[in-house]
């Protein structure tokens, strides 16, 4: 019972990447046939990015009422019928409207999803959910094109990859009764040693944001963010405008990095229970910096840049989900869903505010910025995290002299 939950979460989390990319992949065509310009691609995705960190503050309570399985499986469901009702839309209002659901669904599943795994499964396996995210976020885009090509349009595109979270959805409710198995023979342990029963005090927001750390690890999570979506959004466009890279080119090393963070998730899946989350965000945050400083050098050869981006990506492979890992331990079990939903929250506003600021500051500045943008977060995420591991090894001292 035990693995074959962990398999349903695994493709859960495959769930999770697939809709992520199909916005992007298909927004070429879909703004011509609603008749809205380029840039209203934006207006779904703040309002997707509203309705994820709207859910990831509430995800705490609604998993301490009814489980991490019903919440897993409602959120699919949610992002299914969105999909689906992206596939029927022939309106750009009503693309908005069905992206609420959207949003809804994928920050309760994230956050629910991302607990769970931190309380009850090793390190390894967090590094291999989010690869397996990775690989969901790489297969859409091609779901994407095939409809394209074959003569199903975009909304095929969404009603195939809706079809599928409906399929999920309803193996997720028929695998309900695993989670409660799961959880009485592999329970987890409250802060006083007793087994949890998911169904502890609810965590308020403002007494979670005042545990020692949280805003520490807020911030490195909200930098590291940042990080990935600036440089998933804008490597390309840095590679030819600021470098001159032929734009096949800069495309091809652009997703370079994103496979870079899922080949390298899968790698630290095999380090992770030997080396421990905090090295695995600090060399993680050290590895980035090196690759933002290859890419920065100005050489007359573009042969460092692109292999930077590979490294950089490389580098961001660990850092999420070593951070989300050693959520229980840093902040307490009681604690960890509250927590792991702000850090959520701080995630998707990293993610959404970051990208378009570095738009504003290149067309002030120039795209040779690029690079030191990427820079300057990776070392605000380095900062953040060390501060944080500094003040939970005092907490551990303190501790330990008190008995």
């Amino acid at each position: 019972m035990y693995s074959l939950l962990l398999a349903i979460i695994y493709v859960a989390f495959v769930s999770l990447g697939l809709p992520d990319s199909l916005v992007g992949a298909g927004w070429p065509v879909m703004h011509e046939d609603l008749g809205v310009p380029v840039a209203f691609a934006g207006f779904i995705t703040m309002i997707i990015a509203v309705g994820t960190i709207v859910s990831s503050l509430g995800s705490e309570r609604l998993t301490r009422r009814f489980g991490a399985g019903l919440v897993t499986a409602v959120s699919v469901g949610l992002t299914a019928a969105a999909l689906v009702g992206f596939s029927f839309s022939g309106s750009f209002v009503a693309l908005c409207l069905w992206a609420v659901p959207y949003g809804l669904g994928a920050g309760a599943v994230d956050a629910a999803l991302n607990n769970y795994v931190a309380l009850h499964y090793a390190a390894r396996h967090m590094n291999w959910l989010h690869s397996f995210w990775g690989l969901g976020a790489s297969i859409s885009p091609f779901i994407m094109s095939y409809a394209l090509t074959s003569g199903l349009d975009w909304t095929g595109g969404y009603l195939v990859v809706g079809a599928t979270q409906a399929v999920l959805t309803v193996a997720l409710i028929a695998a309900l009764p695993l989670w409660g198995k799961v959880n009485q023979t592999h329970p987890h342990h409250d802060d006083d040693g007793e087994p949890g029963t998911g169904h502890r005090a609810h965590v308020p927001l403002r007494q979670a944001l005042r545990i020692p750390g949280v805003t520490l690890v807020i911030s490195a999570f909200f930098a590291y963010c940042a990080l990935e979506s600036t440089a998933i959004l804008w490597a390309s466009t840095y590679l030819v405008t600021g470098r001159g890279v032929d734009v096949a080119t800069a495309a091809a090393f652009a997703s370079l990095f994103l496979l870079g963070i899922t080949t390298g998730r899968f790698l630290a899946g095999f380090l992770a229970d030997r080396v421990g989350d905090r090295l695995l965000i600090r060399g993680g945050f050290l590895v980035v910096a090196l690759g933002a400083l290859m890419i920065a050098l100005p050489l007359p050869t573009d042969v460092l840049a692109l292999a930077g981006l590979v490294v950089a990506g490389l580098g961001c492979a660990p850092v999420y989900p070593a951070i989300i890992h050693s959520t229980p331990a840093n902040f307490g079990r009681r604690s960890s869903q509250a927590v792991i939903g702000i850090q959520m929250a701080a995630a998707y506003t990293g993610s959404t505010l970051a990208p378009p600021l570095f738009g504003v500051l290149s067309t002030w500045i120039g795209p040779w910025v690029f690079p030191f943008f990427l820079a300057v977060l990776a070392a605000l995420g380095l900062v953040m995290s060390e501060r944080l591991n500094r003040l939970v090894a005092r907490r551990d001292r303190a501790a330990l002299s008190a008995v």
